[in-house]
């Protein structure tokens, strides 16, 4: 069942607060709020559906600032062997044995 958007009408034909009710398709559409009675009108309202997840969310989300502010430690690898700390606390390298 779709998830429709309605707003009441005010006095100057405006429209007022939005809320969300579970139709069917084949329902006819509301003219009074179910709570208050007001009269409403359907609206049109962006689609809510999940985004696609592309390789910049996945960047955004390991960015130093971004797992510093969410208090884990980034490591990286260098060339002898040894982990330097690129962000969070902890030693500032680690060496392997």
């Amino acid at each position: 069942m779709p998830l429709y958007v309605y707003e009441v009408v005010l006095a100057d034909g405006t429209g007022g607060e939005r809320f969300e009710v579970l139709q069917k398709m084949a329902d006819a559409a509301l003219t009074a709020h179910p709570e208050t009675g007001a009269a409403v009108r359907r609206v049109f309202a962006e689609a809510n559906t999940p985004r696609a997840w592309t390789d910049a969310h996945g960047k955004a989300a390991m960015s130093d600032s971004n797992l510093a502010a969410k208090g884990f430690t980034k490591y990286v690898k260098t060339d002898n062997g040894t982990y330097e700390r690129t962000t969070g606390t902890g030693p500032k390298k680690i060496q392997r044995k």
